[in-house]
């Protein structure tokens, strides 16, 4: 199973902000935890984010991260609305 990590604090705290006003970020966050490539509707990016994967998080919440193979970690890198582009 991966570790989730974020990049910096401002990151950690619009994931707990998300997680207080929609339950089912958390449920998914673990799931993602199982197979963070496939579990929750990840896909790779491309251009200026190749290597980075997505997912939807709730219907307008979307987050960016880096898988650590070697380190089982998830790396959050950005969360929030389609514009995190």
């Amino acid at each position: 199973m991966y570790e989730i990590a974020t990049r910096n604090t401002k990151i950690k705290k619009e994931i707990e902000k998300h997680i207080s006003t929609i339950k089912s970020i958390n449920e998914k966050l673990n799931r993602l935890k199982k197979n963070p490539r496939k579990e929750i509707g990840a896909h790779t990016l491309h251009g200026r984010l190749k290597g980075k994967w997505a997912c939807w998080l709730g219907s307008n919440i979307r987050m960016i991260y880096e898988i650590d193979d070697y380190e089982k970690i998830i790396i959050i890198e950005a969360i929030g609305t389609h514009k995190i582009y």
